[in-house]
């Protein structure tokens, strides 16, 4: 075995022990970037790092898969830290439950991982908005990642309240986090924006930097692009990291050249599969081409992290959405699985196994046994024992009126869906134009669907007929904001233009009804008189509706939601947002973790916006479905 190799086996030894004391004093733990190299507690190491997001994963699982990585041979567990997901609302925080940062990194450490922690404030990671809290749009003079004052206020805030939430956890003193990552991705971000001068973009790079410092933020921090993108994304004396980078050669020079002539060098996202979008075939990444990648890295002394090593679920509206110019908006799927080597589910995968072996042949000792599976249960049958009139109910409510239809912002609402309902004195018909539809739109005149607007296939109008003495009413839904790319700053919801029907611009007389949907829907507290039973659930087809029903369970275990008879929406159970589900796939499934089942009486709630088949049950099965497409 020549000296390089034993070398690298050595430093992988002691890395994948490491993380393991690190209720130690702060004096005996260390982490530094010098010489070329990062030390652990004074020893050359390598990052064998796994993203994986405590956001997508129910709290209770996650040791169960922070042991899966470290059974993988990983040594460490990077995470974003989605600023949306805590504050709330301004001012209004939350790290309880589910948003236990702190429990997550604690329970890392425990489990023997070090913990790389990439707070932003922008992340990307196909979450809604990039991470970005949504009423940020309503600060007077705002412009998101720029050098401008508001954002920066703002920004400084975030990293403040982060830092009293989990600042003492720094391997600085004493704990789990070696690294702290300075933006994200902002090379890209400072190409695609040339309309900016590229030392501004410099300028509020180095200024996210600052409030990092000033925070209280001290382990040694890095910053994360391609390395074609290093020149905007770059801080001078910040250890520069690659994404998606398969040359190693390429790596070193990129590196040397912004980092004083040496490394070390790491691939900050090594992709093991890649994102999957509403009406597109899902990703399917060779594992055999990963496994011989991570090979080379290995020997070559290349640090990286696995992205994503275990994707999870976006849940509830946290799904995010890409732009391009052909589709406008492309909203990520509801399964954030992105064919890793640790599933939706968290099961091993022959991806996975792949990569152990692979790590292990670098290991001088035998890894940690993978964990067993979360059981898996099947029900055959859920009973959907009455159904609500959405339009009616909402309309029982008290609107806000306008003269032109309003975004959610100014309405101050973040996500779901908002009624837009206007009534006409005099008949018009002829072409119904909303250019500004943000995203999904179900148009209704006195009750009847005539159509679907969709901003994700570019169908803007559509002929209208509305009868004297009628009323239109527009149903629109929030699909996710954009979370990458120039658009992230023009990323309002609902109808943000005029309404026009036959070159006439509709104003006067607006009603808006929000449908945050913050919170399952309860049938009793909707009043009887929009419920709907038995056989005559049937004439609210074609209806937005909510389905409600309860099931008994004599054990619990994961499973999987079969949404293939429905059309859109999305679904509560035990009054867990499961998240979105359309019948265009590729998904068909939705993953209901068995910590949000209980033995006895369980609650179901569908809210199916299209309601073109009326469903009486419905069943889950123990294998996802995320491949079938029908677009």
């Amino acid at each position: 075995m020549n000296r390089k190799l034993v070398n690298i086996i050595f430093a992988l030894s002691l890395s994948l022990g490491a993380g393991i004391g690190f209720t130690n004093a702060a004096e005996e733990k260390s982490f530094e970037i010098r010489d070329g190299e990062f030390w652990l507690d004074g020893q050359k190491t390598m990052i064998l790092s796994g993203e994986m997001h405590y956001s997508r994963i129910p709290h209770q699982y996650w040791r169960h898969r922070l042991e899966m990585l470290k059974a993988l041979g990983l040594n460490t567990v990077a995470t974003y830290v989605f600023w949306n997901y805590h504050e709330t609302a301004p001012g209004v925080w939350d790290f309880e439950g589910d948003k236990d940062l702190r429990g997550y990194i604690e329970t890392a450490g425990e489990v023997g991982l070090n913990v790389i922690l990439r707070p932003g404030p922008y992340a990307c990671g196909e979450w809604e908005f990039g991470g970005y809290p949504w009423w940020l749009q309503n600060i007077d003079g705002i412009d998101l990642r720029r050098d401008n004052a508001p954002f920066l206020e703002a920004t400084r805030r975030y990293l403040e309240r982060l830092y009293r939430e989990v600042g003492d956890l720094q391997v600085t003193k004493g704990g789990p986090i070696i690294m702290v990552q300075v933006e994200n991705e902002f090379g890209s971000y400072a190409a695609q924006r040339e309309d900016i001068p590229l030392e501004e973009h410099r300028r509020f790079n180095r200024t996210i930097y600052r409030q990092l410092l000033d925070a209280g933020f001290d382990a040694p921090k890095f910053t994360s692009d391609g390395t074609w993108l290093f020149e905007g994304g770059s801080i001078e004396g910040v250890l520069p990291t690659a994404n998606g980078e398969d040359n190693v050669e390429n790596l070193r020079a990129k590196v040397d050249q912004y980092h004083h002539g040496k490394g070390p060098y790491m691939v900050a996202e090594f992709y093991t599969g890649w994102l999957a979008h509403w009406g597109e075939p899902h990703p399917d990444i060779d594992a055999s081409r990963i496994a011989r990648k991570t090979d080379e890295y290995l020997r070559e002394n290349v640090s990286f992290n696995y992205y994503m090593v275990h994707g999870g679920t976006n849940f509830a509206f946290t799904s995010g959405a890409n732009y391009d110019n052909r589709n406008d908006i492309q909203p990520d799927l509801t399964s954030y699985d992105y064919d890793a080597p640790i599933s939706e589910a968290g099961w091993s995968t022959p991806k996975y196994d792949s990569l152990r072996n692979v790590i292990q042949r670098y290991t001088p000792h035998p890894l940690p046994a993978v964990p067993a599976a979360i059981p898996v249960i099947e029900i055959p049958q859920i009973e959907l024992t009455c159904a609500a009139d959405v339009l009616s109910a909402l309309k029982a409510g008290k609107p806000v009126y306008a003269d032109s239809p309003m975004t959610f912002e100014e309405l101050e609402q973040g996500y779901g869906y908002v009624l837009y309902s206007r009534k006409f004195n005099q008949p018009i018909r002829g072409t119904l134009e909303i250019d500004g539809l943000r995203d999904y739109a179900i148009v209704y005149v006195n009750g009847e669907k005539k159509g679907v607007l969709n901003r994700r296939d570019r169908e803007y109008s559509m002929q209208i007929d509305i009868p004297f003495n009628s009323t239109l009413d527009i149903l629109v839904e929030n699909m996710g904001r954009i979370n990458y790319g120039p658009q992230i700053n023009f990323n309002t919801k609902g109808i943000i233009s005029p309404v026009v029907i036959e070159g006439n611009e509709i104003t006067g007389g607006w009603e808006m009804y929000g449908l945050p949907l913050d919170e399952m829907p309860q049938a009793g507290s909707l009043g009887k008189r929009y419920l709907y039973a038995g056989s005559k659930m049937s004439g609210l087809q074609g209806s937005p509706a909510f389905y409600f029903g309860t099931f008994h369970l004599d054990t619990t275990g994961d499973t999987f939601l079969d949404m293939a008879p429905w059309g859109k929406g999305i679904v509560f159970v035990n009054g867990h947002n499961l998240g979105r589900y359309w019948e265009i796939g590729p998904q068909q499934t939705l993953y209901l973790p068995g910590v949000w089942l209980r033995e006895g009486e369980n609650t179901i709630v569908v809210f199916e916006q299209l309601n073109d088949n009326i469903n009486t049950s419905m069943r889950t099965v123990t294998v996802p479905v995320l491949t079938d497409l029908k677009d």
